[in-house]
C-alpha cells in the first residue's frame, strides 16, 4: 500500500459454484490489484458480468474472497473477523447500492440520520444533517416522517444516497447510485461525489451512465470477462 492509499487490493480472486447447474464453477475475479487514494473516484469499467458488483461487495466484506488481500483502515477485510468488518462499516467505509435495505417502519429522516448517530453525533444534529441532504435531493419534507418502504424506487434511492453521504467517510463504495434517478437528482449526486472527494474521501464506483462517469471518474479500472472452468 502506498503512503496515500486508503484502500489496497492485491491478488484478489473470487469464484462461485452454481449448484443448480451441476456444480459449474464461475470464476469472477482473478488477481485484482487496486490502490485508491484520498480524493480519487475509481470507476470500475466493463460489461455486465465481469465482477464489478462482486468486487464492491468483497471490499465491503459482504463476500469472502478465495485469495488475496483487501487492506482498509489497517485491517485485511479478506481475513477479518465479523466484529472488525462491522467496525469498518461504522467508521471507515460506506456502501451506496441500488437497493435500500433498512428496518421497516422507521422514518426516512431517521434512516438517513442513523450512521451519523452511530458516529456519535447528537440526535438533533444528525437529523438536521439528514434533512439538509433530503432537501437537496428534492425529497418532499412531507415524506420524511414516513418509512421508505412506502416510497417509489427513485425516492428510496434518494434516501439511500442521503444515508451514504450523511457523514464523511474515508472510503465510499457506489454501485450505480444514479440508476433510478432523473437528470436533476443525478446532477445533485455528482455534486455530492465531488464535494466528498474534495474533503478527501476515496471512492470505488460502478457507473454505466457515460456522462456521469465522465464527470466523476478520476480514472478507470478496466475489467474483462474470465474464461470459465467446468
Amino acid at each position: 500500500m502506498t503512503a496515500q492509499a486508503i484502500l489496497s487490493l492485491r491478488g484478489v480472486t473470487k469464484h462461485f459454484i452454481q449448484h443448480l447447474r451441476g456444480g459449474l464453477r464461475l470464476d469472477v475475479l482473478d488477481g485484482v490489484d487496486l490502490d485508491v487514494c484520498a480524493g480519487e473516484c475509481v470507476v470500475l469499467d466493463g460489461p455486465s458480468g465481469v465482477g464489478k458488483s462482486t468486487l464492491i461487495k468483497a471490499i465491503y466484506g459482504t463476500y469472502r474472497v478465495d485469495s488475496g488481500s483487501i487492506v482498509l483502515g489497517g485491517i485485511d477485510v479478506a481475513t477479518a473477523e465479523p466484529r472488525q468488518i462491522m467496525g469498518l462499516r461504522r467508521h471507515t467505509v460506506a456502501q451506496v447500492s441500488q437497493f435500500l435495505r433498512v428496518v421497516p417502519r422507521v422514518a426516512a429522516l431517521d434512516v438517513v440520520a442513523e450512521p451519523a448517530r452511530a458516529r456519535g453525533l447528537s440526535a438533533e444534529a444528525a437529523r438536521a444533517r439528514a434533512g439538509e441532504l433530503l432537501a437537496r435531493l428534492n425529497l418532499p419534507e412531507k415524506l420524511w416522517s414516513l418509512p421508505p418502504a412506502t416510497f417509489s424506487g427513485g425516492e428510496q434511492q434518494r434516501v439511500n444516497i442521503a444515508r451514504g453521504f450523511v457523514v464523511d467517510w474515508p472510503l465510499m463504495l457506489l454501485d450505480e447510485p444514479t440508476a433510478s434517478l432523473d437528470a436533476a437528482n443525478a446532477a445533485v449526486v455528482a455534486d455530492l461525489i465531488e464535494e466528498a472527494r474534495g474533503r478527501g474521501a476515496g471512492m470505488v464506483a460502478i457507473c454505466h451512465d457515460a456522462p456521469m462517469r465522465a464527470r466523476v471518474a478520476t480514472r478507470l479500472l478496466r475489467m474483462k470477462p474470465l474464461e470459465q472452468a467446468a
